[in-house]
């Protein structure tokens, strides 16, 4: 059976030259960095090299860098971190209403156990968040905002340095998850004129367990993890020193890829899309049609649920997501399609497509040639459509 994996948000196989760049890491040099003889001194330095190579593929400065387990973590740091060291100036601080979990349940933190006031920011119907609703709920204890630049589930890209720059007037931190974008799309973080930029090595075909916070230099922010001298204070615990040189040749291999590769993923897309609308009827394409992650789609179909139309591609060998990958078992109406206005018995039917270089045409045929099988037989259940279809 032909197999066609289109959930490149959730998981995304480990690159080739990167298994091969970290496999000596394992068990020929494998002296702790923080080690003073040469064995541990040349680690180090092969660790310092990856964080240049981080630093490159987001026009970063080396010491700007900071290795954590997974974009999730690097969140925590940058939302709690950031915050936490700035409470005597003020406690208040915003995120958008369709940020990652890692971001929301940090602010959550911050809100419930050290007295912070927060601001859940609405976006519109594609998602964006716009300059003018930021500016109404600044304030005077406005210590950070954070607003993701690529949504995962929806795909829309917002404006981030018009918003950062609102933000840097007022003296006020600026955060942004880009752990959908960095290496899918040019990102630098002077042009985005951010404080703080979360990524993460899944993303890039690095291994799982890796990822980077970008902060820029003299920022304060509290340590979340308390341990030794690694990551210059910032993070303690011995480093992942194979997972960090996988996550230096994936970002390697980014730098090489960024012209090509999103008009490369921008064209599956574009031939996904116009053949899921053109061949299935009473369908909801999410997120904005323009400002969107070129290889990302994602569609509401009405009258089925979005895990039944799953398992049935999954009978035809086509995998993909009814959302973020951290809250599709939840089992509850997506938060995200409930900001941009989704009705609830519409997002009920939530699929998203995400695709990498290494998907082509023929498997985006061999979807548009089954799925409309797959919605067709789900609706031909449904009462909610037997009902829509008499009405």
């Amino acid at each position: 059976m032909k197999r066609v994996y289109l959930d490149h948000a959730a998981a995304t196989p480990v690159r080739k030259e990167v298994l091969e760049a970290m496999l000596p890491y394992f068990s020929k040099i494998y002296a702790n960095p923080s080690s003073v003889y040469d064995l541990g001194t040349n680690v180090k330095r092969v660790l310092e090299e990856q964080r240049e190579k981080v630093a490159e593929l987001i026009g970063a400065g080396k010491n700007e860098i900071i290795f954590t387990s997974s974009g999730a973590e690097a969140n925590n740091i940058a939302v709690k971190g950031a915050a936490l060291a700035n409470r005597k100036k003020g406690k208040h601080v915003i995120v958008s209403a369709i940020e990652h979990h890692s971001v929301l349940n940090s602010a959550r933190f911050l809100e419930r156990f050290h007295g912070f006031e927060v601001t859940f920011l609405p976006v519109d119907k594609y998602g964006l968040a716009s300059v003018e609703t930021l500016e109404r709920f600044l304030t005077d204890e406005t210590v950070l905002v954070s607003i993701m630049h690529g949504n995962n589930e929806i795909g829309t890209i917002q404006q981030i340095s018009e918003l950062a720059t609102s933000c840097k007037e007022r003296g006020i931190a600026f955060h942004t998850d880009a752990v959908a974008t960095v290496g899918s799309i040019p990102v630098d973080v002077k042009e985005l004129n951010v404080d703080l930029l979360s990524l993460s090595g899944p993303a890039l075909g690095a291994p799982k367990g890796t990822g980077a916070l970008y902060f820029k230099k003299k920022l304060r922010f509290v340590p979340l993890i308390h341990g030794g001298i690694q990551e210059n204070g910032r993070r303690g615990g011995t480093e992942n020193v194979p997972g960090i040189v996988g996550l230096g040749k994936a970002a390697e291999l980014a730098i090489s890829e960024l012209s090509s590769k999103p008009l490369y993923l921008q064209g599956l897309r574009e031939r996904l899309v116009s053949g899921i609308l053109e061949k299935i009827p009473h369908v909801v394409y999410t997120g904005h049609p323009e400002k969107r992650l070129p290889g990302h789609a994602s569609f509401c179909f009405e009258a089925i649920e979005g895990e039944a139309l799953l398992f049935m591609l999954s009978r035809d060998g086509i995998y993909a997501s009814t959302g973020s990958a951290c809250a599709s078992k939840a089992l509850k109406t997506s938060p995200v399609l409930v900001a941009i206005g989704v009705a609830p018995e519409i997002a009920q039917g939530s699929v998203v497509f995400t695709l990498s270089h290494e998907n082509n045409t023929e498997e985006i045929n061999h979807v548009l040639e089954k799925l409309p099988v797959a919605v067709e037989k789900l609706r031909s259940f449904s009462p909610v459509w037997r009902k829509k279809m008499a009405a």
